[in-house]
C-alpha cells in the first residue's frame, strides 16, 4: 500500500511539472499606427495570472496548465481583447488592440462564465472602487449609490446598506472573497460592514439571482472583488491617504504584494475615523460619527494544473446611532447608543484544471459580533468619558454572535461543440447566540444546500443561457423567555424549499448593437426577525412581531437591454418587469405596547417595474471630452394598491468630464468632471414612510498622475454637494426626525505607489 501511494504521489508530482512547462507569448501593438502598446495587461482569468507587456508590447507567462483557457488583454483607451487560447503549442500571438474611447471592458465574475460584459447573456453593472473614491465618496455602501439602478438606504453616513431596484436587506446577496457575507443583515440599521480598502471593483446583478446563489438573491447581488495578487515574478505596494472637510475625517490604507513563480502573498490594513456630519444648513448631525479598523491579507499558491488561495478580512467598527440634533462637536468617539462590530471572514479558494474541464471549491467561514450600547440614565454632572466607561461596564444591551460557514463547489464539464456547462452544489451552516440582556432575534440554527446547472450555448449571432436549480433551507430555533410574558418567542422548526429557473438570449444584430433578453425567477425564505419577532426593535422605534406561517417569497422577473456602442458613441435602455408573490412586510396595527407602535410582519403579492437608461459620448475629433447621462426609475406596489417601502426616488445624472494625457516629466496625465444629479419628488411612499421633494446636488472635481523623478503619484480633488443643498434622501432612516443629508464636503485623496 505504502508503494502504491509514493507511486500515485511521483505520478501526480511529475504530472503536475509537466504541466507547468506550457507558455504563452506574443506581441501587443495598435492596429492603426502598427506600434507596440506598452504596460498592457495581459490576463487568463479562469488561471488567475497574468503579466504586462514590456516597452515593446512583448510579455510572456509561463507555468501554464493545458488547455484551452480565456486570454484577455486590455489597455486604456483601446478595445478589450478576448480570445481562447491554447497553452500547448501556441506560437507567438500577435494582438492587434483598436482604439476606443470608451472605457476598456473587464472580465464579469459574478455571473458563472466569466465573460466580458460584451459576451455576456446577463447585463451586469461593474465599477472600479477607485473611481468611486475620486467622485468623493466617503464609504462603499456611498460609492454604490453612483451605480445606475442602485442605491443605499442610510442611517447618518456610517451605516448603509444596498438597495437594487427597489429590494433591500435579506432580498439583496453581498458577495466579497468569493463568499456570502452575513453579519445580521435583516436590520435596517445594520450597515454593510465592509472597508473599500483592498476592493478592486464592484460588480452588480440587478435582479432574481437565485439560481447561481440561493436563497437572498432574490432582488440581486453585490459582488465585491478583491485586489488582485501581484503578477509572477513581481513586488509592490501602496499607501493612500484621503481628508474630508464635512466631517473633518480622514481613512488610510497601505498594501504590500509580491509574488514568484508559484507562490503569492498581499497584505493591507486601513484606518477610518469621522466626526458628526453637517448638514446643508451647518447644524452637525449628532452621533453620526465612526470609526473603523480594517485587515485584509491573501496567500496563494499555483502551479501547473492547480491553483489556491486563502484569504482573511479583519473588520472592527464602532458606530454612533444618531437620534437628534443636539450637541455641536468634533468629537469621534461614538456616544450611547452605538454599535460595537466585529467580522472575521476566512474563506478559500482551489481550483483544478483539467485539459477539457475543471473543478472549483470555495469554502468560506464568518464570525460576526454585533454589539450595541444603549443609553444609561447618570448623574447630570458626570463626564461624558464616564459614561462611555460606565456602558462597557455594564455590558452591552445586545450582544449577537453570528458564525456562518459555506461552500461551493462547481465542476466545469467538457464543452461539447458550443455548449459550456456547469454542475454544482451550495450550502452552508449559521448559528445564532445571544448573550445579552435583549433579544431581537433568538437562539437559532440556519442550514442551506441548493443543486444547480447552467448552461451557455454560443452561435456566431446569438447566445443563450440556461439552467434550473434546487434549494432547501432549515430554520431550528430555541424558545425564548417565560412561556406567560408577553414577550416570550416561541421556538421554530420550519423547512423551505424552492425550485427556481433561468433562461437568457443575447442576439448580435451588428457589430454595434445587440438585444439582451432574460428571464429568471428566484425565491427568499423567511429570515428569523420575521419570524419570530416579539419585542422593541429599538433600531426602528417599534415593537415587531413575527409570523411563523409566513411562506417563501417568489418572484418572477423579466430584462430586456437594448446597447449601440462604437468607437465614439454607447447607449442603452435597460426595462424590468418583477412580479413578487408573498411580499413579507411590516404593517402597523394602530396598538402601542411598552411606549412603541405595534407592527406584525404579513404578506402580499407585489411588483416591482421600471430601468435605466443612458449614453455615453466622447464626440471626434474631440478626445479629451466625455458626456455622460443616465435615468433610473423603480416603481413599487402592492396588488391591493397601496405602495411599497424604500422605493428610490428617479433621477437624473449628467456627466461632463475631460482627460488629458500629458505624459510630461511632472504631470502625466490629468482629468475633470462636473455632474449634476437630479432627485425627483418621491410621493409614492408607504402607509409608514413619509414623502420626499425633488433636490439637486452638483459635484465636481479633478485629479491626475503627477511624477516626481522616478517616483509617480495618484491625485485627486473633488467636492460633492457644492452648493450645500439642504435635502432628505427617500431612503435615509433620519428623514422622519427631520435631519436632512450631508452638506458640502470637499475630499483630497493621494495615492503613493512604491
Amino acid at each position: 500500500m505504502k508503494k502504491i501511494f509514493q507511486v500515485m504521489l511521483l505520478s501526480v508530482i511529475t504530472m503536475t511539472m509537466l504541466n507547468a512547462q506550457n507558455t504563452v507569448k506574443g506581441i501587443v501593438k495598435d492596429s492603426e499606427k502598427d506600434q507596440p502598446i506598452p504596460f498592457a495587461s495581459v490576463y487568463f482569468p479562469e488561471l488567475e495570472k497574468g503579466t504586462e507587456t514590456d516597452t515593446n508590447g512583448q510579455f510572456i507567462i509561463e507555468n501554464l496548465p493545458e488547455g484551452t483557457y480565456k486570454l484577455v488583454i486590455s489597455s486604456v483607451g483601446y478595445t478589450t481583447f478576448s480570445q481562447n487560447v491554447s497553452t500547448s503549442d501556441t506560437p507567438g500571438i500577435n494582438v492587434m488592440l483598436k482604439p476606443s474611447a470608451i472605457e476598456m471592458e473587464e472580465v464579469i465574475v459574478s455571473t458563472p462564465f466569466h465573460k466580458l460584459q460584451r459576451d455576456n447573456v446577463m447585463k451586469v453593472e461593474r465599477a472600479s472602487v477607485a473611481k468611486l473614491k475620486t467622485e468623493g465618496a466617503l464609504t462603499l455602501a456611498e460609492g454604490i449609490n453612483n451605480i445606475a439602478g442602485v442605491e443605499s438606504v442610510s442611517t447618518g453616513i456610517g451605516i448603509g446598506k444596498p438597495v437594487i431596484r427597489g429590494l433591500s436587506g435579506n432580498r439583496v446577496l453581498v458577495y466579497t472573497q468569493g463568499i456570502r457575507l452575513e453579519n445580521q443583515q435583516f436590520g435596517d440599521e445594520h450597515g454593510l460592514g465592509i472597508n473599500d480598502a483592498g476592493i478592486e471593483s464592484v460588480e452588480v446583478i440587478k435582479g432574481p439571482a437565485s439560481l447561481l446563489y440561493g436563497s437572498d438573491a432574490l432582488g440581486g447581488v453585490l459582488y465585491l472583488n478583491p485586489e488582485k495578487f501581484a503578477h509572477s515574478n513581481s513586488t509592490g505596494g501602496d499607501i493612500n491617504m484621503n481628508y474630508y472637510s464635512n466631517t473633518s475625517g480622514y481613512n488610510t490604507n497601505a498594501g504590500f504584494k509580491t509574488s514568484g513563480e508559484k507562490f503569492k502573498f498581499l497584505i493591507r490594513g486601513a484606518y477610518s475615523s469621522h466626526a458628526d456630519y453637517k448638514t446643508g444648513d451647518g447644524e452637525r448631525v449628532t452621533n453620526t460619527r465612526f470609526n473603523e479598523l480594517d485587515l485584509k491579507s491573501g496567500i496563494g499558491y499555483q502551479s501547473g494544473n492547480f491553483k489556491t488561495e486563502l484569504r482573511y478580512n479583519l473588520n472592527k467598527s464602532e458606530l454612533g446611532i444618531p437620534e437628534e440634533i443636539g450637541v455641536q462637536s468634533k468629537d469621534r468617539s461614538p456616544l450611547e447608543p452605538y454599535q460595537d462590530l466585529t467580522s472575521h471572514i476566512f474563506s478559500s479558494k482551489s481550483s483544478f484544471f483539467f485539459e477539457k474541464s475543471s473543478l472549483d471549491i470555495t469554502l468560506g467561514y464568518t464570525h460576526n459580533n454585533r454589539q450595541e450600547f444603549e443609553e444609561h440614565h447618570h448623574d447630570a454632572h458626570e463626564e461624558e468619558e464616564h459614561e462611555e466607561h460606565e456602558a462597557h461596564e455594564e455590558g452591552a444591551a445586545l450582544n449577537m454572535d453570528l458564525k456562518t460557514f459555506n461552500y461551493n463547489v462547481r465542476y466545469n464539464l467538457p464543452k461539447l461543440g458550443k455548449l459550456e456547462t456547469i454542475v454544482g452544489i451550495q450550502g452552508m451552516h449559521q448559528t445564532n447566540k445571544n448573550t445579552g440582556e435583549e433579544v431581537l432575534i433568538p437562539d437559532a440554527t440556519t442550514a442551506d444546500i441548493g443543486f444547480l446547472a447552467t448552461s451557455h450555448y454560443h452561435l456566431d449571432k446569438i447566445d443563450f443561457q440556461f439552467g434550473i436549480r434546487y434549494d432547501n433551507r432549515s430554520i431550528d430555533s430555541e424558545a425564548h423567555g417565560v412561556l406567560t410574558d408577553e414577550h416570550y418567542i416561541e421556538a421554530v422548526d420550519k423547512n423551505f424549499n424552492s425550485f427556481n429557473a433561468s433562461l437568457g438570449t443575447k442576439l448580435n444584430f451588428s457589430e454595434e448593437l445587440d438585444l439582451r433578453l432574460n428571464i429568471a425567477s428566484g425565491f427568499r425564505a423567511p429570515n428569523l426577525a420575521e419570524l419570530t419577532s416579539n419585542g422593541v426593535h429599538h433600531g426602528t422605534n417599534r415593537y415587531e412581531i413575527g409570523n411563523q406561517d409566513l411562506k417563501n417569497e417568489r418572484n418572477l422577473q423579466t430584462d430586456i437591454t437594448l446597447e449601440y456602442k462604437n468607437q465614439h458613441f454607447e447607449a442603452f435602455i435597460d426595462g424590468f418587469y418583477n412580479k413578487l408573490n408573498d411580499y413579507i412586510f411590516l404593517e402597523p396595527t394602530g396598538n402601542m405596547i411598552d411606549g412603541a407602535p405595534v407592527y406584525n410582519y404579513v404578506q402580499e403579492d407585489a411588483k416591482l417595474f421600471g430601468g435605466e437608461t443612458g449614453f455615453h459620448l466622447h464626440p471626434h475629433p474631440i478626445h479629451w471630452l466625455h458626456f455622460e447621462s443616465s435615468f433610473e426609475i423603480v416603481f413599487g406596489e402592492q396588488t391591493n394598491g397601496d405602495y411599497l417601502p424604500l422605493i428610490p426616488a428617479s433621477s437624473l445624472t449628467n456627466t461632463f468630464r475631460v482627460e488629458f494625457d500629458q505624459n510630461k516629466k511632472t504631470l502625466k496625465s490629468s482629468y475633470g468632471f462636473v455632474t449634476l444629479k437630479n432627485v425627483f419628488d418621491q410621493n409614492n411612499a408607504s402607509s409608514f414612510e413619509t414623502t420626499t421633494d425633488s433636490y439637486t446636488l452638483l459635484n465636481v472635481g479633478i485629479g491626475g498622475k503627477i511624477g516626481f523623478g522616478k517616483q509617480e503619484m495618484d491625485f485627486n480633488l473633488s467636492v460633492s454637494n457644492l452648493l450645500d443643498e439642504s435635502y432628505y434622501s427617500h431612503l435615509s432612516r433620519l428623514k422622519t426626525d427631520g435631519i436632512y443629508n450631508i452638506g458640502r464636503n470637499i475630499s483630497f485623496g493621494l495615492s503613493i505607489p512604491f
